[in-house]
């Protein structure tokens, strides 16, 4: 699957995030890589000022790094939860 910068791509990666244990926030921020995951208390931070591209990368690089009980998420999350973990996604 091709990496789409759209904001429905990006809607999509939230819903991802949405039905997982951790709650996503835009907020502004020096995070050296754009984001910051707090794993104590399950917050993603990605910083506001980021452009649609470094968003949807940030969220990319989080799922990627979070555990994700997948048997949570619906069916079309799935799907794109396992190629997004699987380096499936292309540029």
């Amino acid at each position: 699957m091709t990496i789409k910068y759209t904001n429905h791509f990006l809607n999509k990666l939230e819903d991802i995030m949405s039905e997982t244990d951790y709650i996503l926030r835009y907020e502004k921020g020096n995070f050296q890589s754009g984001y910051c995951i707090l794993n104590d208390s399950k917050v993603a931070v990605i910083n506001k000022f980021f452009a649609l591209e470094g968003k949807v990368n940030s969220l990319i690089e989080i799922i990627r790094s979070i555990k994700v009980d997948s048997s949570k998420l619906s069916e079309n999350n799935r799907k794109l939860y396992s190629e997004i973990t699987n380096n499936q996604l292309q540029l």
